[in-house]
């Protein structure tokens, strides 16, 4: 089987992921649904030899990472088809990979349904913003296109650094430089480090991984620069907690501190189904309040997503709760009320609202 024919096939259909896994066939998603390519299992001599030629295809990369740690990410992009992010693995002794499908280039924020005042977030000096949502939720395109918002209207050198590297930006008004973790750099805290000498206006943190990158992060945005980073996490209240709770008990009353007064904006956001069968973006935004960042302060991070839902609900800021979201999609026959309700934030409010 031609592995170059399969991904050129999944890209032209727009799938999101495919999965070589001995056992079962070749299969991708689409849509959040799971299709087989055919009937025909794969046995592990199919995925070794096909992990193989994805190892060629990526510039005759090394296949040393994934038989000494056990698994593998990196990227790469056939001319004329199409960029590929790329995890290998293995599982039950055999090889095995998932491969997502990334355009050449950047989709428009309106074909994305990303709303105008999250780009504009590429307008802040300084600071940290956090776009957060389970994985596969469109964080990375979110965050690209702030990037290319940033690259195409403002004069600043912007570091991205990303394990493995997405979508690739050219040098508009800005000057970009992109790191890739494992090929570019040893890890995301050194080269977080390291970005702090090279005179960067802005920094993309591709994940804050554990309490050392948070704390070099939030560090770096004290110091005057824009940091944009994301965490698997849905809600902003939730986010906060996250991090807060990464660090000791010792540090918690000073990360909080320290996260009121650098944190901008949190941006959650997560996929629904709409009323074609195609998946929709929903979005939380909070921007931070002079009341926000003495909740944060203060350790009352369970009012702020009251406070969310009253800003959204009163326009204030250009907040935006998720309920509320799902509530304007509804209401314009974007999304089923039982799709509203499966993805609320509080479904039993919502129901009463709708």
């Amino acid at each position: 089987m031609n592995i170059k024919e399969v991904l050129q096939h999944i890209a032209q259909i727009n799938a999101a992921d495919l999965f070589i896994i001995a056992g079962r066939p070749l299969s991708y998603r689409k849509n959040e649904k799971l299709v087989c390519e055919d009937d025909k299992n794969l046995t592990p001599d199919d995925t070794r030899q096909m992990i193989d030629d994805i190892y060629e295809l990526a510039d005759h990369r090394s296949m040393y990472t994934l038989k000494e740690t056990g698994d593998d990410d990196f990227s790469f992009a056939i001319p004329g088809i199409s960029r590929f992010r790329v995890n290998t693995y293995k599982q039950r002794g055999s090889f095995a990979a998932v491969i997502r499908v990334i355009a050449f280039t950047l989709p428009s924020p309106e074909e994305m349904h990303i709303p105008q005042n999250i780009i504009q977030m590429g307008n802040l000096n300084k600071g940290l913003v956090l776009v957060t949502g389970p994985a596969g939720s469109g964080k990375s395109t979110t965050l690209a296109c702030i990037i290319d918002y940033i690259n195409s209207h403002r004069a600043k050198h912007i570091i991205t650094l990303e394990d493995p590297l997405e979508y690739l930006h050219r040098h508009k008004q800005s000057i970009v430089s992109q790191r890739e973790i494992t090929t570019d750099t040893e890890s995301y805290v050194s080269a977080l480090r390291a970005a702090l000498r090279q005179s960067p206006d802005v920094i993309l943190l591709g994940e804050m991984r554990d309490y050392e990158t948070i704390q070099v992060a939030i560090t770096a945005a004290e110091t005057g620069h824009l940091i944009f980073s994301t965490l698997h996490t849905i809600g902003a209240a939730n986010t906060i907690d996250r991090i807060i709770d990464v660090f000791p008990a010792n540090q918690q009353a000073q990360i909080a501190v320290q996260l009121s007064m650098t944190l901008q904006a949190v941006i959650s956001q997560q996929f629904v189904p709409d009323v074609n069968g195609d998946l929709l973006p929903a979005f939380e935004i909070m921007t931070m309040t002079p009341a926000l960042r003495n909740m944060i302060r203060d350790n009352k991070i369970p009012q702020i997503e009251g406070a969310l839902y009253s800003a959204s609900a009163n326009m204030a800021g250009g907040m935006l709760s998720m309920d509320n979201c799902l509530m304007d999609y509804c209401k314009r026959g974007l999304i089923t009320r039982e799709a509203a309700l499966s993805c609320a934030t509080n479904p039993d409010m919502l129901s009463k609202r709708i």
